[in-house]
């Protein structure tokens, strides 16, 4: 993640460090009528209840009480007799409601288990989220994130359980639901042999900020298709912006602000896709010498790739390639001296046989009426440049 620029979170909490607040929380709960006791009718209690002589009795669960919570469906805009016919509940006769979700259930064997109101067990899916983030973040907070797979019931449940804990409207003012990654057009999945991760694209020589900008390329609320030529694709465009920075501001330092067109992408429920688009634009307008601005729109664009992570001043120099300057001006005369004569006896062989030379050689050739400009590409080979005479 370090190697992608993602910046680490203030906090990493393991569910196990919040046993005691999610206890407390479901006590809450079931206090305040929105949950409820039960137990799973069985002959044969458990053997940990025997060992620790308690009651055969004893209750084992803990059921938070769906019809308790009005707003419940709201988030994926389901009823619950919809979520009911469209998903895989289990039916068990001390649910009040099939819709009712685990708060706490029996632990047995080598499961782990703590010890609670409810006999040995351990905490449902659900309740670990909403009594770290109530420890950590407070009541409410801003942003909650997540894949869109996630949205019911895991969220759903979340919200149900926090709302009521808490007595609030809303458990996060944001929600974030990422789509699905794919591989070549097909869902990523072990058993088609598509499945590698972060540290294998590293490893196989893909810079951090390449495979970043991949990623931020696709709105996040769409499915995201890893391909080897999107990858080729975002490589040569970060060379090409890079280039085009240092070529204009050899010592350019990126300021915290951005312009008003990416700020504006970003306050668009997080459109990285605009914002990229836009960082082609500037890097077409600083890379034009008709614009009088292209100083400004080469500056705009340093600050914008550094803004969204893609711009390391010390690593953007390693895309601009070495190359001799007077060299390629040499060059850049001859071709213009061939062009003007070819313009006259209209023979245009030994332009076009130096033109592809240089091209060949990843050098980008511009020719307007007011000259003949060569540059660098990001596929520059230094070695073709200087075996052209």
């Amino acid at each position: 993640m370090g190697e992608l620029g993602a910046l680490e979170p203030d906090h990493m909490p393991r569910a196990t460090q919040y046993i005691p607040q999610m206890v407390k929380m479901i006590e809450g709960l079931i206090k305040d009528g929105y949950a409820y006791p039960a137990r799973e009718p069985s002959n044969d209690p458990p053997k940990e209840y025997v060992l620790a002589n308690r009651e055969a009795m004893m209750v084992d669960h803990a059921l938070f009480e769906v019809e308790k919570f009005d707003h419940y469906g709201e988030l994926s805009g389901r009823t619950v007799e919809d979520m009911i016919a469209g998903s895989r509940v289990e039916i068990a006769p001390y649910k009040k409601n099939p819709m009712d979700f685990v708060l706490w259930k029996p632990s047995e064997g080598d499961q782990p288990g703590w010890e609670s109101p409810w006999g040995w067990g351990r905490p449902g899916w659900h309740i670990e989220c909403s009594a770290m983030s109530k420890a950590l973040l407070g009541d409410t907070f801003d942003i909650h994130g997540g894949g869109a797979d996630l949205m019911f019931p895991h969220h759903e449940n979340e919200i149900a359980q926090s709302c009521c804990a808490n007595h609030t409207e809303f458990m996060a003012q944001f929600w974030l639901h990422n789509e699905m990654l794919q591989v070549e057009g097909k869902k990523m999945s072990k058993s088609l042999g598509n499945f590698f991760t972060v540290r294998d694209l590293l490893d196989q020589g893909i810079p951090g900020e390449v495979i970043r900008f991949v990623f931020l390329s696709t709105h996040y609320r769409k499915p995201m298709d890893w391909t080897a030529e999107k990858a080729r694709e975002a490589s040569r465009a970060l060379q090409d912006m890079h280039r085009i920075v240092l070529g204009r501001l050899p010592h350019v330092v990126p300021r915290p602000e951005i312009d008003e067109y990416f700020c504006n992408a970003l306050a668009n429920d997080l459109n990285t896709h605009e914002y990229i688009r836009h960082l082609h634009v500037f890097a077409s307008l600083a890379d034009d010498e008709d614009v009088v601005d292209r100083f400004a729109a080469a500056q705009a664009l340093a600050d914008a790739l550094a803004f969204l992570g893609l711009f390391n001043p010390e690593l953007a120099k390693s895309h601009v390639p070495a190359f001799d300057p007077e060299k390629l001006a040499l060059l850049a005369d001859r071709l213009s001296s061939l062009r003007n004569s070819a313009m006259q006896s209209k023979e245009f062989v030994e332009v076009d046989r130096l033109k592809s030379r240089l091209i060949d050689a990843g050098v980008e050739v511009r020719m307007t009426k007011q000259g003949v400009e060569l540059v660098p590409g990001p596929d520059f080979d230094s070695a073709k440049l200087e075996a052209l005479k």
